[in-house]
């Protein structure tokens, strides 16, 4: 046996969630990163233990005990020392514990300033839980009061461009003022607050908020109506995010001492890994993240990154949301047999006041997937409704579009261009059956033309999002190889049509060379394996009506790549239209699972 290469570069990386710290060992070995393994253990930022380095020893110990190697001297971490059996090269973290990074945000015009100081926020890995605006109908006293009530990690100040008024921005630095904001985490320090408005209210702005909070001036966000500058003002809300928010928690001063790189908010890191694979493999991403609480979307198209974050859409302490903005007939239309009503809302019920459990019959399996289908649909309606481009420029907007449309330009969102999507979170990852992953994320998502599909295997997009940042080689070689699980591809055309029409003719040469020919009708699905890794030749032709691309027309010579799912021909159409009555959506929601075998007979 040949002898095993030596380890030249090892890496550790910690993410310490709100209720879960996970650690990955990543080494080098010859040309190549690969994970050598993986640790766990509770957070450990609130009582008894308040100390959230308790919580990465844990984790970075079980690492210890699976691999033998030492990594821990003394109660810290060994970073000043490597070999072969000793120590690490670098270590870095991110986190979300305590609730992740929780902003305010404020502006002059809601649809304007304001909107683009949340999607600075947001894409810098915040939640955003209010945005203040001078039109946005709330007097002064009850701006006051909000901010008081809701405590935010920081606040995020803009109004005005460049050279223009500065008696709005002022107002809003005021009623700041006024309230005399404490923060989250910390007694006795200063709420950090980022200016990046009108540069000639700057002195105005200080004079007001100076000694009350901790000031910070950058780069206005909108110095021209019709640009957007948000990169220095994300930078900024990093920089606080370590210094003044995560220095408070519990334990993180010390953690931030053996970090070799700011430790950075987990939804910050996921969306930074989505970006590292789009620019480096050139294609159009989305990344969707969907916990017990939030759905994350991420998105790359165009070379335009988007994040959005459905605060109100998840699927344990949410889960109740889902049902009231998806509507129970919504999520029923997804469930191959008939419930008692009251039945299905006190299970989501259950649920949310016992957001740990998990499924204990198929039934419930099923229920519980069919809530995602929605979760994800409502979520990625809200992405694109948020992420389009405004007067012929590539923007990045939110949530005060889905009512102002006027003025936007269309979705940044295309499908048809879209090459690849990766779905992350428990209800995905943790899918008994992989092919039940990919159904909801078809059936959430809607893909149209041909799509791969992908999950990530044990959640570690956002280690490898921090590590991005030092070592793109490393982390999209472990993001790759190890950290994504590749389904297959699916293939769907869009349009419409009546049952039995011919959605798509198609011959598909598998790579043991045994040829798949045959027409997909309207309606129908079906699965063709088609091992990882490996890649079938295509012959694809739409039916009358139908399209695959945005040129249209017959495909000669595709490539499809394979999966531990496999090919799957979607011939349902898009947009989707399922059966109007209940006794017929089920037969034809059964043919589907039967199809793709989705559960057991």
């Amino acid at each position: 046996m040949a002898q095993q290469e030596r380890c030249t570069d090892r890496i550790l990386a910690t993410d310490c969630g709100s209720t879960t710290t996970k650690a990955i060992l990543i080494e080098k070995r010859g040309k190549e990163y690969r994970l050598l393994v993986r640790g766990e253990a509770p957070t450990t930022v609130e009582a008894p233990a308040e100390d959230v380095t308790r919580g990465v020893l844990n984790a970075v110990g079980e690492v210890e005990e699976l691999t033998g190697i030492k990594l821990i001297r003394n109660q810290k971490l060994i970073t000043d020392k490597f070999t072969e059996k000793e120590g690490t090269k670098i270590y870095m973290s991110t986190s979300s514990a305590g609730g992740g990074l929780q902003m305010m945000v404020a502006g002059v015009v809601k649809s304007m300033t304001a909107e683009s100081a949340q999607r600075a926020a947001l894409g810098a890995g915040a939640i955003v839980m209010d945005v203040l605006a001078s039109n946005d109908g709330r007097l002064p006293h009850q701006k006051i009061e909000a901010i008081r009530h809701l405590r935010p990690d920081m606040i995020l100040l803009s109004g005005g461009i460049d050279g223009g008024t500065i008696t709005h921005v002022v107002e809003l630095a005021e009623i700041i003022s006024a309230a005399d904001p404490k923060p989250r985490f910390g007694v006795g320090y200063e709420l950090p607050v980022i200016y990046a408005g009108n540069i000639e209210a700057r002195e105005a702005v200080g004079e007001r908020l100076a000694g009350k909070t901790a000031l910070t001036n950058v780069d206005n966000i909108r110095p021209v109506l019709e640009r957007e500058n948000l990169g220095p003002a994300r930078h900024e809300i990093h920089e606080l995010f370590m210094e003044h928010v995560m220095a408070q928690a519990p334990g993180y001063r010390k953690l931030m001492e053996w970090t070799a790189v700011p430790i950075m908010p987990t939804p910050g890191a996921v969306g930074a890994i989505i970006q590292t694979i789009a620019e480096r493999e050139n294609i159009e991403v989305i990344g969707v993240d969907i916990g017990g609480a939030t759905t994350d979307i991420f998105s790359v198209f165009q070379g335009v990154f988007n994040r959005t974050v459905s605060a109100n859409l998840g699927m344990s302490y949410s889960i109740s949301n889902v049902l009231a903005e998806a509507t129970l007939p919504n999520i029923m239309r997804w469930v191959p047999f008939d419930i008692d009503e009251k039945d299905m809302r006190n299970r989501i019920r259950n649920k949310m006041i016992r957001p740990t459990t998990i499924p204990m019959t198929l039934r419930e399996l099923v229920l519980e997937q069919a809530i995602a289908k929605e979760a994800l649909r409502l979520a990625l309606e809200q992405h694109r409704s948020l992420a389009v481009g405004l007067k012929g420029i590539q923007q990045q907007r939110t949530i005060s579009d889905a009512f102002e449309q006027t003025a936007t330009g269309e979705t940044l969102v295309n499908l048809l261009t879209l090459n690849m999507m990766v779905g992350s979170g428990g209800v995905l990852s943790h899918a008994p059956r992989r092919v039940q992953a990919a159904a909801m994320v078809i059936d959430g998502f809607l893909p149209q033309g041909i799509t791969m599909l992908a999950v990530d295997s044990i959640f570690m997009m956002p280690q490898l999002g921090v590590l991005s940042t030092v070592n793109a080689q490393a982390a999209t070689e472990v993001f790759e190889k190890d950290c994504l699980i590749r389904l297959g591809t699916c293939v769907a055309p869009v349009g419409g049509g009546k049952a039995g029409a011919t959605c798509m003719g198609y011959k598909i040469t598998l790579p043991d060379g045994k040829v798949e020919k045959g027409e997909l009708k309207f309606g129908e699905m079906k699965l063709i394996p088609c091992p990882i890794g490996k890649f079938a030749q295509a012959e694809l032709d739409p039916g009358r009506g139908f399209t695959l691309s945005e040129e249209g027309g017959k495909l000669e010579d595709v490539k499809l790549e394979g999966g531990v799912v496999g090919i799957i021909l979607d011939g349902r159409g898009r947009p989707l239209q399922l059966p109007e009555y209940r006794a017929e959506g089920i037969k034809t929601i059964q043919g589907w699972n039967k199809a793709l075998g989705l559960y057991p007979e």
